[in-house]
């Protein structure tokens, strides 16, 4: 059995009642793949920050995993051309 390792670096910028979230995956063969997320905090809501990082990361990681997906569908389309 082989251990692979992953690595998932997450980026939160906060601007006002917005936070944007970059996540970046680089696999072991150094393939990157990036999701992105948003929240926005309503002006009458109280300012919870972590209500609005929590969102935008769950957000993005939704984006990454798509993105995975997506990628996984083109290499099987690829490695079925081939073989």
């Amino acid at each position: 059995m082989d251990t692979k390792q992953w690595n998932a670096e997450i980026y939160i910028n906060e601007r006002g009642n917005d936070t944007h979230v970059r996540a970046v995956l680089t696999t072991q063969d150094d393939t990157t793949i990036v999701g992105t997320g948003h929240a926005r905090r309503n002006p009458a809501d109280r300012s919870v920050p972590e209500i609005g990082d929590e969102l935008a990361v769950g957000r993005a990681f939704l984006d990454l995993g798509h993105r995975l997906v997506e990628l996984a569908g083109a290499d099987i389309a690829q490695a079925a051309r081939q073989g």
